[in-house]
Order: structure tokens, then sequence, then C-alpha cells
């Protein structure tokens, strides 16, 4: 037959390890305790060991990490009226424990909605080229709204990044003859305006050679010499007119 003392001494150690078991929390590096006794606030602990009082106080855990959440596919209608999907990625991280806990009940989920709303309501006030071109401001616009809306839950946005915009295989075909049209017409503006300049230089040359019989005789000069490259070619000059008045009899 067991000892009733012996009993006794088993059932201490064994509340003792439960009591303790119970009281006492390691918190790493990354994460906070926030306290609180007989339901209200008390503080915010940690990291290392942590002693509690069983069934008086409770501790809710918040890791400090940056987390990563990937927004799932929107639905978007642009500001030009094109229908388009798409999806990004966002980053977050808690900066006050106690307000993460206290002021939404599942700060993860309540963020990624949140995203999703703002990512629809802000680019479809956006053509649908601005969201091809300038990702980077609309990340940033998107962060701004998001890391506003999400500090009163102890919530900081570090950054958006814009994945993909998909749309349809008609309108990729549009976009493309949009812009091989936008090419051909950059083409003959530059072709324009280099002819324009052409025209312009031949206008000024012109008039320094009528302004100085020197430079006309040397443009002439410069005519024979080109001619007289090829052994091919016949070069007649003619005879001017000052040296057939000289040999007219007199």
């Amino acid at each position: 037959m067991i000892d009733t003392n012996l009993l006794i001494y088993i059932l201490i150690a064994i509340l003792v390890v439960a009591f303790l078991a119970a009281a006492i929390r390691i918190l790493r590096e990354y994460e906070r305790g926030v306290v609180f006794t007989l339901g209200r606030f008390t503080k915010v602990t940690g990291p290392g060991l942590v002693i509690i009082i069983p069934f008086i106080q409770q501790m809710e855990r918040v890791d400090l990490r940056v987390f990563v959440e990937d927004v799932p596919s929107q639905d978007i209608i642009s500001k030009d009226n094109v229908s388009a999907k798409v999806n990004a990625v966002l980053y977050f991280r808690v900066v006050d424990p106690e307000r993460s806990v206290i002021s939404v009940a599942n700060f993860r989920a309540a963020t990624s909605q949140l995203a999703q709303t703002t990512l629809r309501s802000t680019l479809g006030k956006h053509e649908l080229d601005t969201m091809l071109s300038e990702r980077e401001r609309l990340n940033a616009d998107i962060q701004e709204i998001l890391d506003t809306q999400t500090d009163p839950w102890g919530i900081k946005v570090t950054n958006v990044e814009i994945k993909h915009v998909d749309i349809d295989d008609s309108m990729v075909r549009a976009i493309a003859r949009q812009a091989e049209a936008e090419r051909d017409r950059r083409a003959r503006v530059i072709s324009a305006e280099g002819e324009a300049q052409a025209a312009q230089k031949l206008v000024e040359a012109s008039q320094t050679i009528g302004d100085n019989a020197y430079a006309m005789q040397l443009r002439y000069l410069n005519s024979l010499q080109d001619a007289a490259a090829s052994p091919a070619s016949t070069i007649v000059l003619p005879l001017p007119l000052e040296v057939l008045e000289r040999l007219r009899p007199a």
C-alpha cells in the first residue's frame, strides 16, 4: 500500500511543475508579449524569460518580423474603361504590439483585406498606360494610403509592389497597334525636323555664297575636285568672259 504522505508529496510536485509551466514563458528576440491582468492591459514584455500569474494573467505573443502577404488578383476598371486583373505583394510589420492586439482582432487578415480594397480604388483612378508605365509611383501611393489607415492598429506598411497587370488579348493587340502607330509618328516627326534643319542650312549657305564671290569660286573648285575623283569623268572648263574680251582684236 502506497504511503499517503508520498501521494501528497507527488501531488504537490505535480502542482508545482504545472504552476511553473503555466507561469514561465520564453520569448524570442523578435517576439513581444502583451500581458493582461484580469482582462485589463498591463504591459508589453520580452524578449527573454517572462513570468506571469496563472489564471490571473494572460499573455498574447506578437511577432515583430516583416510579414509578406500576397494580394490576390483584383478586377480593376481603369479610368479609360479598360478591364484588367492586378495582383500585388504587401510588406508590413508590427511597431506597436499593444495596439496590434487591442485595436484589431486579426491584424494580418485586416491588413490583407484593406490592401485589396485600396488596390482596386487607387488603380481605378488611373488610365491603363499609367498602370503599365508608372508602377513605382503607384506603389508609393498605395503604400502611403495603407500606412495611414493601418497606423491606428500599430502596423507599419513598409512596401507595396504591383506584380502583374493582366489584360485581354484583344487589348494587348490594340496596345501593340497603338505603340506601332506612335513609333511611326515619331519617325515621321524626326524625319520632317531633319528636312527642315537641312533646308535651313541650305538657305544659310546660299546666302553666304551669294554675298561673297570668293566663296562661290571656292565652291566651284570643290565641285571640280569631286568630279575629278573618278578616272572615267571628263571635265570641260568654261573660258571666262574676261579672257575672251582680251583676245578680241582691237
